[in-house]
């Protein structure tokens, strides 16, 4: 799994994703659409995942990265969007790290 890294890094998801996906590479798109709480990142945030794991930009500044990225390659893989929800009052969120509490909402979408 590769994290985007200098000159990469510094440049906005969505061009991550136009780039990536102009090489060749299927790509998803995960984007927080609620929040409540302390979490991390707020809404409009932008995780880009590639179908091999590789992934650019945040969702929650660390918390349930891996696991929208392992949601997102299925994602990729099966065409259908999804709704993923991490928060203290779901058992995931001590699995994914989301244990300072708060509530996301993350959108999981194939770029096509």
């Amino acid at each position: 799994m590769e994290i985007a890294s200098t000159p990469e890094a510094s440049l906005d998801p969505l061009a991550i994703a136009e780039s990536w996906k102009a090489a060749g590479r299927d790509v998803a798109l995960a984007t927080v659409v609620e929040t409540w709480g302390s979490a991390p990142r707020p809404v409009g945030s932008h995780l880009v995942i590639d179908a091999d794991g590789n992934f650019h930009g945040s969702v929650s500044g660390g918390c349930v990265e891996g696991a929208v990225v392992a949601e997102a390659v299925d994602v990729i893989g099966s065409g259908s969007p999804r709704m993923l929800e991490f928060g203290v009052a779901d058992e995931t969120a001590w699995r994914v790290g989301l244990s300072c509490g708060g509530r996301i909402k993350v959108y999981v979408e194939r770029l096509a």
